[in-house]
């Protein structure tokens, strides 16, 4: 089963977008309800057996279940006989709500951490309409239960052969949009080695550069418009909370905010196609950037979405046939690519000269060469056949060998294991 998303632009009227907020409170409304209920039930389990806490006493009886989802959605038809409000929402999309609820829960449970919060006025952003009787799409509208039709921006073609599972509306700024689901009936298998190898490191001082000697300066997309942020950002604080001058200001910010986020993504997967235009086989080291933008370049490794760029890179790759994979990141930039030996290198230098063999080249590209190198190195399993690629022959630093066309996953751990 093949599952796509595409995103595309809708035009409610105001009379559809007031609903559509009207909508997202009520199941603002009923999310917070439900974990209401899920933290009175915890709150009253967490005294001592023997004796009564001087903070938590039992608020519920002890044979009170867990209110788990079923009992929560079957609730839903009584609570809407004492909130009639409810009923305006379509019911499926009231029971989302709680849905969502409960896999934040399912997570927290999983994960040990990250309880599920309340939702403060407006952040409540989305609404999930799950099934459709008939195709809801045409190349002017979007049809949706009880607010009719809504005009839309078909910029590209619902594929042949996909059917419309669900719809996501959501709201960014002041902007709406709708994100469908499709699902078509095949099996795609995944992309196998072959091609030409190019291995791809990433950075501050240059967004990536390539094994093959191509580098890309960093656009720093937030930082450009840092200052009118910032401007913008200080005229906010100053309005009245949940004033109408405070909500016009609040827009400003939003909007600014998403043009900072849409121009980056579309740099991104700009970048992505490059790569697969350039090679059949993508390298990237498995690194996990939620470390470094912690330290003291985290605003510019935040503002690159290095974690976002190889998500999409990994994602273009798929759907393009070309291969993609991660390698170990360890000592990528203080090794030769030519004669794989150990050079050390301080941040400042930004040369790659070898003292042993005397191959010199820039510091991020001659990075870009030891991913590739180790890339197809990972790939070449011992004892499998198959036809040799002659495009990775003689490439410094890798040995002969007889398959590249099936890929392995590496036995070890990574950088993001070992946490």
């Amino acid at each position: 089963m093949l599952t796509l998303t595409h995103r595309y632009r809708i035009y409610p009227d105001t009379t559809q977008e007031q609903q559509l907020i009207e909508w997202m409170e009520l199941c603002r409304g009923a999310y917070n309800y439900a974990l209401r209920e899920i933290k009175d039930w915890c709150d009253s389990r967490k005294c001592l057996v023997d004796r009564c806490s001087l903070e938590k006493e039992y608020i519920l009886p002890p044979e009170v279940k867990f209110p788990g989802e079923i009992q929560q959605l079957n609730n839903l038809p009584r609570a809407k006989k004492e909130f009639p409000r409810l009923g305006e929402v379509p019911s499926q999309v009231l029971q989302q709500a709680i849905k969502q609820l409960h896999k934040g829960w399912e997570y927290f449970q999983k994960r040990g951490l990250g309880f599920p919060r309340f939702k403060k006025y407006g952040q409540f952003k989305s609404l999930l309409f799950p099934q459709f009787k008939d195709n809801p799409v045409t190349n002017l509208h979007i049809k949706l239960p009880k607010i009719g039709a809504i005009p839309i921006n078909l910029h590209r073609p619902i594929p042949s052969g996909f059917v419309v599972k669900q719809v996501r509306i959501l709201r960014k700024a002041n902007y709406w949009y709708a994100s469908i689901s499709l699902q078509c009936d095949v099996s795609v298998p995944d992309p196998t080695p072959h091609g030409h190898p190019i291995g791809v490191d990433i950075g501050v001082e240059k967004f990536l550069a390539t094994s093959d000697g191509v580098l890309v300066k960093p656009p720093k997309f937030f930082k450009k418009l840092q200052s009118e942020l910032k401007l913008l950002q200080r005229r906010l604080s100053r309005k009245q909370k949940r004033s109408k001058n405070y909500e016009k200001q609040r827009l400003k910010v939003a909007r600014l905010h998403h043009q900072i986020d849409n121009t980056r993504k579309d740099f991104h997967y700009k970048q992505a196609h490059m790569l697969c235009d350039a090679g059949d086989m993508v390298f990237m080291e498995d690194l996990d950037y939620r470390v470094s933008a912690k330290g003291m370049f985290g605003k510019h490794m935040l503002d690159a979405a290095f974690g976002q760029f190889r998500t999409i890179v990994k994602y273009v790759c798929w759907k393009r046939g070309k291969f993609f994979s991660e390698v170990d990141a360890r000592g990528t930039s203080q090794q030769c690519p030519e004669c794989g030996g150990e050079v050390k290198k301080d941040l400042s230098v930004r040369i790659h000269d070898c003292p042993h063999c005397g191959y010199k080249t820039d510091r991020d590209v001659a990075a870009g060469q030891n991913i590739r190198n180790r890339g197809i190195k990972l790939i070449n399993t011992v004892g499998q056949t198959g036809m040799k690629t002659a495009c990775a022959d003689d490439l410094p630093g890798i040995e002969a060998t007889e398959s590249r066309q099936v890929s392995k996953s590496r036995k070890g751990k990574t950088r993001k294991s070992q946490k």
